[in-house]
């Protein structure tokens, strides 16, 4: 659940508008820095919005690559000092001083997912091979597109976050999260779905309502969805990316359709339309 006072804050403002000045107040999306500290070591340093940073914290560390899953953190304490958030994680046993030697330490108004990495080899890791096999209909896609835009209560009060959220078939919008960065709502989002049923994940889209860089695709392939959906378009080493996992990825998605930009034969469209986008 949604603290609103950790993810708003109200703000005074001074509007022009038709050649007249009046005082209003507007809610604004909080950001702040936020550390991801490992056994006393700290490895990245993020500005995001301070809520969901248990889901923030598991899903940063499993698309990093820092651990498999939920249960190689054994603990996880949100400290707050005030000029920052430092979320500290315990490791398992087995997983301790095998953290990669890179560290991220980067601080940027939207978390560049890149920031900090050592080599070239890092930014165009090896693909993540997808295996869900569930095919949707052109009209599952669009749906759980427009779903996610009235689930974001931040972004509907703030018109200043990006949201991340996780469709279904049989249950509809599963969950979503919200934040200042791109990257980290759908860290978030990773982390929610990995504590959950893991069986869901291959039957459902990731929608997001940002553009598609390679670092989003490469999330969505290690959590195992089929499909990626976005409202924005993909760059060129995103939709290479897919290809090479086989993930199926969808961007430029309005009210009135969508485009396909890897592995369409994941969606099923009617009639001529179908066979045209499947060759």
């Amino acid at each position: 659940m949604i603290a609103p006072h950790e993810s708003l804050r109200l703000r005074e403002r001074v509007i022009w508008k038709d050649a007249r000045c009046s005082a209003g107040w507007r809610d604004l999306a909080c950001e702040r820095a936020v550390a991801m500290r490992y056994d006393g070591e700290t490895h990245a340093v993020l500005l995001a919005t301070p809520c969901d940073l248990h889901d923030f914290a598991i899903g940063f560390s499993v698309t990093e690559g820092l651990v498999s899953g939920p249960d190689e953190v054994e603990n996880i304490d949100v400290v707050d000092h005030g000029d920052g958030i430092e979320l500290r994680m315990t490791l398992a046993p087995a997983r301790r001083g095998q953290l990669p030697a890179r560290r991220r330490n980067s601080a940027g108004p939207s978390r560049c997912g890149l920031c900090g990495i050592g080599s070239l080899s890092e930014a165009t890791r090896p693909a993540v091979a997808v295996s869900a096999t569930t095919r949707f209909t052109a009209g599952d896609v669009s749906c759980a597109i427009a779903s996610l835009a009235h689930a974001m209560p931040i972004g509907a009060a703030t018109r200043s976050v990006h949201g991340a959220g996780f469709w279904h078939p049989g249950l509809g919008l599963v969950a979503v999260r919200e934040d200042v960065g791109r990257h980290n709502a759908l860290d978030k989002l990773v982390g929610a779905l990995a504590q959950g049923d893991q069986g869901l994940v291959g039957g459902g889209i990731v929608v997001l309502t940002s553009r598609v860089s390679i670092e989003l695709v490469q999330k969505a392939a290690r959590l195992g969805a089929g499909v990626l959906a976005a409202m924005s378009a993909p760059t060129t080493l995103a939709v290479q990316y897919a290809e090479a996992s086989g993930l199926t990825l969808v961007a430029v998605a309005r009210s009135d359709g969508f485009e396909v930009f890897a592995r369409a034969d994941r969606i099923a469209f009617p009639g001529e339309v179908g066979s045209t986008a499947d060759n």
